[in-house]
């Protein structure tokens, strides 16, 4: 009997120190960055390598175009009377003729790398591609025809994103939550500490947007005047775009996730006249929703060794494998999940 209660106390204080050390059975601490290659170097460039994602992603957009037209010359734009054909056109710089039209623009491609630092902020860039009509802009009893008008755009855009809650967040709220219960109460410690170890894949971003678009194809021939020699066009400012998303990540294992991205940018584009003499301002307000798929280079190697079975991030030689692809989650605690 003395036996048995020695050996249950040895276990306890076995189990206290392991948890307390936040390791599993084979040694894994997340506490700590276990050595994941051979060398100095090759831990450190392992280390820095999963730090990086590629993603992909696509969707639509609603954008609305607004102009504040005022020019001398009005005859040298596209600008036509729908109704009250007895009303002048009468402007001024102080009292432009306020214009806007809605579209839609689809798709919407995007292609990125994107950086975690610390599970706190994220740094990214990539390329996009997007095509979308432009309709007839309407102020007062004019219109501006885009009839049949389409455009397609490229850009180049860096992204930085300020984390606002994930799986560690979620354990500080718990924590916070559980405050008032004493260390003594093992029932709700024990319950605080199964609800913190539950994989948590949800991550909630929030991200601004800059970069510079660039008009590749710009169509409408509603827009050629007869014998005009010149064809008015449309252009992007000097200025970068903004924008600003809410982005929502759900993990499928440590190294892939799927993200829905939602938000609005803020474009300046520019429209000539067609003797090129001058131009109108053109502004776009660009609300966009897109759904994407991102993969994190993995840093630890995957175990080659014959006849080990274990599926869970393990170590062999003071070094971390992984036992299962990157589509399955690594980091397990409990069991192998096959």
């Amino acid at each position: 009997m003395l036996k048995k209660s020695i050996l249950s106390l040895v276990f306890t204080c076995l189990s206290v120190f392991a948890i307390a050390q936040d390791e599993d059975i084979f040694g894994i601490s997340e506490k700590a960055k276990n050595p994941k290659s051979e060398s100095g170097l090759g831990n450190i460039t392992r280390n820095v390598l999963e730090m990086f994602s590629i993603e992909l992603s696509t969707g639509a957009a609603y954008h609305q175009f607004s102009m504040p037209f005022y020019s001398e010359n009005p005859d040298l734009y596209p600008l036509s009377q729908f109704q009250n054909f007895d009303n002048p056109l009468d402007i001024s710089e102080e009292n432009p003729l306020d214009m806007k039209s809605n579209d839609w623009t689809f798709p919407l491609l995007n292609a990125g790398l994107r950086i975690n630092l610390f599970n706190l902020l994220t740094i990214g860039g990539g390329y996009g591609q997007e095509w979308g009509n432009m309709s007839t802009m309407r102020g007062g009893d004019f219109e501006f025809p885009f009839e049949g008008g389409s455009y397609q755009a490229s850009k180049f855009y860096g992204t930085v994103g300020l984390v606002l809650f994930d799986a560690q967040r979620r354990q500080a709220f718990l924590r916070w939550r559980y405050r008032k219960y004493a260390g003594a109460n093992y029932y709700m410690q024990s319950e605080l500490t199964q609800r913190s170890r539950q994989v948590y894949p949800w991550r909630f971003i929030l991200e601004g947007e800059f970069g510079q678009l660039k008009m590749k194809n710009f169509v409408d021939q509603s827009m050629l005047p007869s014998g005009s020699m010149y064809e008015p066009k449309l252009a992007v400012g000097e200025k970068p775009y903004m924008g600003i998303a809410l982005r929502i990540e759900r993990d499928f294992s440590e190294y892939t996730k799927m993200f829905v991205k939602g938000g609005a940018e803020f474009r300046d584009f520019t429209y000539s006249a067609t003797d090129f003499t001058e131009v109108q301002n053109l502004k776009q307000t660009l609300y966009g929703m897109q759904v994407g798929f991102a993969v994190r280079f993995p840093g630890t190697k995957r175990c080659k060794i014959g006849g080990c079975g274990v599926v869970m991030k393990h170590m062999h030689n003071g070094i971390e494998y992984r036992g299962s692809g990157i589509f399955n989650y690594q980091n397990r605690k409990v069991g192998q999940w096959y």
